[in-house]
């Protein structure tokens, strides 16, 4: 008999890490070419690249 265990936190964050290395091989694959662009790589993983810095005033 089997007993299932509930599901932790870290069971959520494996899933998520499988799941994008699964991503990142299909777009490998599917590459021309050696390797992935660093830009390839961050769409994939959905990543977003904020160029634009705010500055937050020093409180004195």
């Amino acid at each position: 008999m089997v007993t299932l265990s509930v599901r932790t936190v870290s069971d959520q964050v494996a899933l998520a890490e499988i799941e994008l290395c699964g991503e990142l091989m299909i777009a490998a694959s599917a590459a021309i070419g050696e390797r992935l662009s660093a830009d390839r790589i961050d769409e994939v993983l959905n990543v977003r690249v904020i160029t634009e810095r705010t500055t937050v005033p020093r409180q004195g």
